[in-house]
């Protein structure tokens, strides 16, 4: 798995940075695919001026897999709460894609489909 991070108006401390990447490695956890070579995940954050306090901070992360891009996005006030939100998103979106591209996955949903059981 790769990681690409890039931020524009915020600098992480170390122990922040830890964070993230443990964070990161837990999605990893939800899909074997996302450990490949041909996997990567891009994390940008980026601080703007706005009249709300609570959305200053847009952290975008984008996670290339194989046959499909995962993206989510999210608005706070600290680049640590916003990546925390864009996480909770993407557990479900990867494990919905784990779901579609599993061969144990596809072969439930045929049987459930024709009536009988896999097991």
């Amino acid at each position: 798995m790769r990681v690409e991070h890039f931020e524009k108006g915020i600098s992480y401390n170390a122990d922040e940075l830890i964070l993230l990447a443990k964070k990161l490695g837990r999605l990893a956890t939800y899909c074997r695919f996302l450990k490949n070579d041909g996997s990567s995940i891009r994390v940008e954050a980026e601080r703007r001026d706005t009249k709300k306090n609570s959305d200053q901070v847009k952290v975008m992360v984008t996670v290339h897999l194989p046959k499909e891009v995962l993206r989510v996005e999210s608005r706070k006030n600290l680049a640590i709460e916003a990546i925390d939100s864009c996480m909770e998103k993407l557990e479900e979106q990867v494990k919905r894609y784990k779901e579609m591209h599993t061969g144990r996955s596809r072969a439930h949903q045929a049987a459930r489909k024709r009536g009988k059981s896999v097991d």
